[in-house]
């Protein structure tokens, strides 16, 4: 799941950085004055932040989202795995006290034949 947030990521930095240097190569090619295109460069800027940020929210919300996934699907194996290790020391009791409760009679009936 790591490697899905870093390829998000990454692709998330070269989206914000492409359009920026396209945004850029675009207003200093058109033929306009210096005023018009600091106008527009700072228009252009805006709509980037805001893109961005309408990103970082979105990526934030499925992080959130994956992380509480991921926490209910720990807790889930936690439950499993100590109802595993309960029954594994029943198991393991029943098992002793079934061999216990042989073992003296294996070893009187033994003692009591020599």
């Amino acid at each position: 799941m790591s490697d899905d947030g870093n390829e998000f990521g990454a692709f998330l930095v070269g989206f914000v950085v492409g359009g920026l240097i396209g945004a850029v190569v675009a207003l200093l090619m058109a033929p306009q004055s210096g005023e018009a295109t600091r106008r527009q460069i700072r228009e252009r800027a805006y709509e980037l932040r805001d893109r961005a940020e309408d990103i970082a929210e979105d990526t934030r919300r499925r992080i959130e989202t994956t992380s509480a996934d991921v926490r209910r699907q720990a807790e889930e194996q936690r439950a499993r795995l100590e109802q595993a290790v309960a029954e594994g020391k029943k198991a393991a009791e029943r098992k002793r006290a079934e061999m216990m409760g042989s073992a003296p009679d294996s070893g009187d009936s033994a003692s009591a034949s020599t």
